[in-house]
């Protein structure tokens, strides 16, 4: 990734003035690092902590959240989707804040009929607002194997990565009114979940129960480029100076892979959703500097 030259004072004004935290970043220990909050026992890991699996029937679904809450940071996790005929499932990996104006930065994988391909849904909340909705297909099947899914957030993007590929950024693009999610910690959240009446191509195709359980699993969580607590008690700096990933975007050679995926395998971007917003697109779908 490209170090912009300068760091914008104001930005890293603002990062000294909140206070942010950092705790020894941990990497791979689902036990170290997250909490089983769901499920009645369909949530579980295994091999020492290394590998941990959500289920899905008929039931319930289950989930996990983080020990820790970040501000700002390069999360990697690899996951291994739902197999098979995985319509009306939807497995989410995301980062949220809480309260009525929260923000968060969603990865959600909507499953589909054996054979079809997955849709990753992206969306960015700010101040509880979201409707900013980029959707695509893969160019592997994310069930056969894992795949490493990446939030690079810091003060001046949004980067979502698919085993290191960027496929979407969402720039600060503060001095043009468009808010930004620089404030708030947020946890990161996992769960798989029914979602039948709008998953799967508009939920007209459903879960079909003979084929559950559904399981999704997941391996290699990574925080170690991050700004995180885990208290709300816990606050010291964050060294903006000497962490190179607090200032980073895409080089030209990953605007280049960001636009063969958007190209190639986009299907769909609210910033070209004329119907959706009659009086105009949102301010950050034009190209601002």
């Amino acid at each position: 990734m490209a170090f912009f030259a300068t760091k914008e004072p104001l930005l890293l004004s603002l990062l000294l003035a909140i206070g942010f935290f950092v705790v020894a970043a941990s990497a791979g220990n689902f036990y170290e690092s997250f909490d089983i909050t769901w499920g009645d026992g369909r949530a579980n890991i295994f091999e020492n902590g290394q590998l941990l699996t959500c289920t899905l029937d008929k039931t319930s679904g289950s989930g996990f959240q983080s020990k820790k809450e970040y501000l700002f940071g390069k999360i990697d996790m690899k996951l291994k989707l739902v197999a098979g005929n995985s319509a009306g499932t939807v497995t989410a990996y995301y980062l949220s804040s809480k309260g009525a104006t929260w923000d968060e930065i969603d990865f959600e994988f909507l499953g589909n009929l054996t054979g079809q391909p997955y849709t990753i849904h992206t969306n960015v909340f700010t101040g509880g607002k979201g409707d900013r909705e980029m959707q695509f297909h893969l160019w592997f099947d994310p069930t056969a194997d894992f795949h490493t899914y990446t939030v690079h957030w810091n003060p001046i993007n949004i980067i979502f990565l698919v085993d290191g590929i960027p496929i979407r950024v969402f720039k600060n693009n503060e001095k043009h009114g468009v808010a930004f999610p620089k404030i708030q910690p947020m946890k990161i959240y996992s769960s798989l979940w029914e979602a039948d009446d709008w998953a799967t191509q508009g939920g007209r195709v459903k879960i079909d129960w003979s084929n559950a359980p559904f399981s999704a699993s997941y391996r290699n969580f990574n925080d170690q480029s991050s700004c995180s607590r885990t208290s709300n008690s816990t606050w010291v700096s964050c060294d903006a100076n000497n962490n190179s990933w607090m200032w980073t975007t895409l080089t030209p050679h990953q605007y280049g892979q960001m636009k063969w995926v958007q190209d190639d395998y986009m299907i769909y971007n609210y910033c070209t959703d004329y119907k959706r917003f009659p009086q105009g697109l949102p301010k950050e779908c034009n190209k601002l500097e």
